[in-house]
């Protein structure tokens, strides 16, 4: 009878500022995760200078879940500072650190947590993935550079929204803006791993306007600067030449998709063309059909990528390794 893995117990930090809409439902997604090798042993909400029902929507669950715990701040003093009471009031050696303005998928934890069993491991991140519709500019916006920042962190991790990370600080100085950032740089100096989770979902939105798009992205990047020549540590979407090298490759993504649309076009109309000739010159209704024989493959096989064919053993070969993590030492 093989032993089992002992399970690896985490405490959750949530930093929460007027977010009456959203604590309720993530606080339920954390307790409603489905967990196997890990344990949440409790949940810290610290609730910063809040002016709306944040505070007394975290009391109602604390009343009926001992595992959540709530601290209030009576100003907001920024988010580093909540997240050092955060670091500490938490028990466990594994920290997992949420904003409150985003929503788990119900396997992120387990994903994000699980990762540490390899004692290299310092810092994993989950993959946000964004709830606005990309039906409007900004929103198409914030779809397209989440997406090129997954494709940044499956080459060299950028982490955020939902990290987790081994105890290997006890504080963030509190002039430094960019805590994610921060905690990587002290992961790396201890000679730990920083790993890139993709199968860890976190939902989160993003700016609906160009000015908080614009104030969003600007703070972001000051904050990155200041930690570069203060602590010496660079993070990979500061680095122009990965971020140009990905942005060349949705661009050419882009073209490909323009001239696919344009020759599925030009196919269709000539296609259309010759069913009017058909139709209405040949008087052939196409009874018996002239088959397409290409469609006469085994769809099994294809299905399960058990093909020769190169197209189709790419696909399956990148959907196998698509749950793989992502590492930076």
């Amino acid at each position: 009878m093989t032993q089992s893995r002992p399970v690896l117990r985490c405490s959750v930090g949530i930093t929460a500022y007027n977010e009456e809409d959203n604590i309720g439902p993530l606080l339920d997604a954390l307790l409603d995760q489905h967990l196997h090798e890990v344990e949440i042993s409790e949940i810290i909400v610290v609730a910063s200078g809040c002016t709306d029902n944040t505070a007394p929507i975290i009391r109602s669950y604390v009343e009926r879940e001992p595992r959540i715990q709530l601290i209030e701040q009576a100003e907001r003093r920024g988010k580093t500072s909540a997240i050092n009471l955060f670091l500490q009031a938490a028990s466990e050696q594994i920290l997992v650190l949420e904003s409150g303005d985003t929503l788990p998928h119900e396997s992120a934890v387990e994903n994000l947590v699980r990762v540490f069993f390899d004692e290299t491991v310092g810092m994993t991140g989950a993959h946000k993935i964004p709830v606005n519709t990309p039906d409007h500019l900004v929103g198409l916006f914030t779809h397209l550079r989440l997406r090129m920042e997954h494709e940044l962190c499956l080459d060299i991790p950028r982490l955020g929204e939902m990290i987790a990370f081994r105890r290997v600080l006890d504080q963030i100085p509190p002039d430094v803006a960019m805590d994610e950032a921060f905690v990587e740089a002290i992961v790396i100096n201890h000679g730990l791993k920083v790993v890139y989770s993709p199968d860890a979902v976190v939902y989160n939105t993003g700016p609906d306007t160009i000015g908080d798009f614009v104030r969003q992205r600007r703070r972001n990047h000051a904050g990155h600067l200041y930690l570069s020549r203060k602590y010496g540590h660079q993070v990979a979407s500061i680095q122009n030449s990965r971020v140009a090298r990905i942005a060349l490759r949705e661009a050419w993504g882009a073209v490909q998709l323009v001239y696919s649309l344009a020759l599925l076009a030009i196919l269709e109309g000539w296609s259309r063309l010759l069913g009017w000739y058909d139709f209405a010159v040949k008087r052939d209704r196409h009874v018996v059909w002239d088959m397409a024989m290409t469609q006469k493959q085994n769809v099994q096989e294809l299905r399960e990528g058990e093909t020769g064919d190169p197209a189709l053993r790419s696909l399956a070969l990148s959907q196998g390794n698509s749950g793989q993590h992502q590492v930076i030492h």
